[in-house]
């Protein structure tokens, strides 16, 4: 049924699309990507030397041994030079070497029944606010409809109820809910005890109370006073794979210890009540979650864990302005009072830089190196000698069996399907993600492992890339290998009492522009 052009136009921000990356790599992210395979894995080339040499030994009778032992234990200098070399490369070996870090399991939060919001419920409180002009609500609907959001997501009771109560009070119950329903499920499922936990970090980008998001963990559940605590704010969506980042870091030094990561998003001070349509659309989209992960470099949490930590890639955009102001919380024009985030119109062209810096990085790290050479000769030919040539696109199937993609919006996904010419099957875990559950910031991610486990996918020595993109801009991924074949009969998580309902059919996203119906 056609509307009229006022009512259904959306602003040119929302038209635009992502950017073949594929088709525009430049070399110095190619460049990035062995710069960080060179600078990450020193440690591999003593592995060679170690095989030579012990190559070499292998070769020696016990004749030759006993020869040796009589020429050094007359010659103290070649003794100690001997014992000295060998006790330097004993010693660079083990201190260059990187401790493993294994995800001993995760949990995302389900919210209770009564807190589902539909799109009739959505279109009905938002009416009943009596902020919103008629134009922006047909504007909402339009976009509720073509967002790839079920009928079964979630919101805050604050929000939902009628008037509306967003405050500091209900945002911390908000809070609450999430973070400590995820850990309870979390440290029930490990057996591990909370003193245990030696690192803590939380990200949540906008809510940001004092005490600290990690202040109120600590205090619920006691945990020890020498906790290494960490509080990651403004940082976006993607900014639950920064949180794995910075954990792996600590775990790199801080050795037999545990950390807990809580990545969420909270809904409830930040929903916009004002008529900016830059702001509206992120109203349609987030949703309530949240998730808690558990990490481990302790060598007996191998048998237990289910996945290792394989790379993480952090690809930050922020030196330009374009990128710095692309998503950005600000003061309505119209009412000062009233906050939200805008959504610029270069959010597209900017997300398809960052996501192309951040794949070519990752690339010579994963790929096979049948693939490197193709796309690296006709790179270089392209781009060095001229040669007018169809670029090579690596095929990314080749290095990971799974792909959870974060789920910021249908448009998003699509296009990313197409541009790594990922099948219905790759893309599922991430539309039935944004289906069931909305955009639930920095969490999606763990929601769309859950699910690939819930339909029994995950194998041993299975590899999953997590890629996430968010506010800054920043682009981050993360690489991990499954350590055994999850069965979904023993697994507790949001998916297993429907996942026999899912793959749902989500038609695809149809152009919107100004002559839409």
């Amino acid at each position: 049924m056609a509307e009229s052009e006022q009512s259904v136009r959306v602003e040119p921000e929302y038209q635009h699309r992502l950017p073949n990356f594929l088709l525009s790599v430049k070399l110095k992210y190619v460049k990035l990507g062995y710069h960080y395979l060179i600078s990450n894995a020193m440690y591999l080339l003593l592995i060679p030397l170690l095989g030579i040499s012990s190559a070499h030994l292998s070769t020696l009778s016990v004749e030759d041994f006993v020869q040796l032992w009589n020429h050094l234990k007359f010659n103290f200098v070649s003794v100690t030079l001997c014992s000295a070399l060998m006790v330097f490369l004993a010693t660079l070996y083990f201190t260059s070497r990187p401790r493993k870090v294994y995800l001993v399991n995760f949990s995302c939060y389900k919210p209770e029944p009564e807190r589902k919001c539909t799109r009739e419920i959505f279109m009905e409180r938002s009416t009943v606010a009596g902020t919103f002009t008629s134009e922006n609500l047909a504007f909402q609907k339009k976009i509720l409809e073509r967002s790839g959001l079920g009928q079964d997501t979630y919101l805050p009771e604050a929000v939902m109820r009628v008037p509306a109560n967003p405050c500091m009070e209900e945002a911390r119950k908000e809070a609450e809910a999430v973070m400590f329903s995820a850990i309870d499920e979390l440290l029930e499922k490990t057996g591990v005890k909370a003193k245990e936990i030696g690192i803590l970090i939380v990200n949540c980008s906008l809510f940001n109370p004092t005490p600290s998001l990690s202040a109120m963990i600590v205090n619920h559940y006691k945990l020890r006073g020498n906790i290494l605590s960490y509080n990651l704010g403004g940082m976006g969506c993607s900014a639950g794979l920064i949180s794995i980042d910075l954990a792996k870091q600590l775990l790199q030094v801080n050795p037999n210890s545990y950390a807990l990561v809580v990545s969420m998003e909270n809904i409830t001070l930040n929903w916009y009540f004002g008529n900016d349509r830059s702001m509206l659309v992120s109203n349609c989209l987030f949703r309530m979650g949240g998730a808690a992960i558990l990490l481990s470099n302790r060598p007996s949490d191998r048998r237990r864990s289910k996945y290792q930590l394989i790379h993480t890639v952090r690809t930050h955009k922020g030196a330009d302005d374009k990128c710095y102001n692309c998503v950005f919380q600000k003061e309505d024009e119209s009412d000062k009072k009233r906050t939200g985030v805008s959504l610029s119109k270069d959010l597209m062209a900017v997300a398809g830089e960052a996501l192309k810096t951040n794949i070519t990085t990752l690339g010579p790290l994963v790929l096979p190196m049948s693939e490197q050479l193709l796309f690296f000769v006709t790179l270089v030919a392209r781009k060095v000698f001229k040669m007018k040539i169809k670029p090579y696109i690596p095929d990314f199937k080749l290095a990971f069996e799974h792909f959870c993609i974060h789920a910021g919006g249908r448009a998003v996904l699509d296009e990313l399907e197409k541009n790594l010419d990922l099948s219905e099957w790759h893309m599922e875990p991430s539309r039935m993600t944004l289906y069931r559950f909305g955009n639930t910031s920095s969490s999606s991610l763990w929601y769309e492992l859950a699910y690939s486990e819930a339909k029994g996918r995950i194998r041993k020595g299975d590899r999953t890339w997590q890629i996430a993109f968010g506010s800054g801009f920043k682009c981050n991924s993360a690489v991990w290998q499954a350590l055994k074949t999850v069965n979904p009969a023993k697994e507790k998580s949001p998916w297993i009492d429907e996942i026999d309902k899912f793959p749902v059919h989500v038609p695809k996203i149809v152009s919107i522009n100004n002559s839409s119906s």
